[in-house]
């Protein structure tokens, strides 16, 4: 249950975040790198706020460096290659796409000694359907399926890398308040030489703190809802959420269209999040 509602919360707020930035986006108010700064600045510091207020919570080993080094270059790329597709994608043709993660990660947990019911593999392939489903009823837009496929696939290493050093190695406070600490500076330090930007001034605009404040408690729910649960379910509610949340804001903010037949592959896709989701309540 803990995992489900840090799940639909995070998904809220990624949604109001990610809406509100691609807005910003097309009508020139922000750059690429202001989306990626302002969609990690406040989980870092809520995490860093956080650990020090809680010192015990700090665990980490030098053991799990290498898998750390490894975590934190695919992560650099993922998130640049995350914000490029937001942009470039429809709302929805990047929620269905991103949903191709959850079957690879269904493998890594398996190979990592988690146990999936029967039902629970078959809500993952009812969910699985719908990407296939759209793409041969063509609705999909083509724009961005490239980038959004490849978050999928990098975000299926990025999770099993994080799962597997929080199992065996360190605390969530201490793995991902220093992956965020990374993340902000490489930001910070490629807006700076390469944009010539400096992102901290969209802190002064009130949408922008709304924005990033939305991305702050997202990504700390989803932080801990790994905790929780094994990761290819964690990602199936969330994808699922994030999706529902999608076709909404694809329809009402930014005009896309084929809503009914996106809305039906939804509702097909309900069934395997309600066989997924047995474990977790």
């Amino acid at each position: 249950m803990s995992a489900l509602l840090l799940v639909l919360a995070a998904a809220f707020f990624v949604e109001l975040s990610t809406s509100i930035g691609k807005q910003e986006v097309a009508s020139k108010k922000e750059t690429l790198y202001a989306v990626a700064f302002l969609g990690g600045i406040w989980s870092t510091i809520i995490l860093i706020l956080y650990t020090l207020f809680n010192s015990h919570a700090w665990v980490f080993s030098l053991t799990s460096l290498p898998t750390f080094s490894l975590r934190a270059v695919l992560e650099v790329l993922l998130l640049f290659v995350s914000v490029s597709a937001v942009q470039q994608a429809d709302r929805s043709t990047f929620a269905f796409l991103r949903m191709l993660t959850i079957p690879l990660l269904l493998l890594v947990d398996l190979s990592l000694g988690y146990i999936l019911s029967p039902l629970q593999i078959i809500g993952m392939f009812f969910i699985m359907t719908v990407p296939l489903y759209l793409f041969q009823r063509s609705g999909m837009s083509k724009k961005g399926k490239l980038l959004s496929l490849a978050s999928a696939v990098l975000a299926v290493i990025t999770i099993s890398l994080y799962k597997f050093n929080i199992t065996h190695f360190n605390s969530v406070e201490a793995e991902q308040t220093l992956m965020h600490v990374l993340l902000i500076l490489v930001i910070i330090l490629t807006a700076w030489i390469r944009g010539h930007e400096n992102v901290f001034r969209y802190l002064t605009h009130p949408l922008c703190i709304i924005q990033s404040l939305a991305a702050g408690v997202a990504g700390v729910c989803m932080s801990f809802a790994y905790a929780f649960a094994p990761a290819s379910l964690v990602v199936a509610l969330k994808r699922s959420f994030e999706l529902f949340a999608s076709l909404i804001s694809g329809n009402i903010i930014f005009h896309e269209k084929k809503l009914f037949m996106k809305i039906s592959a939804f509702l097909f896709a309900a069934l395997g999040i309600v066989l997924m989701s047995v474990a977790l309540v």
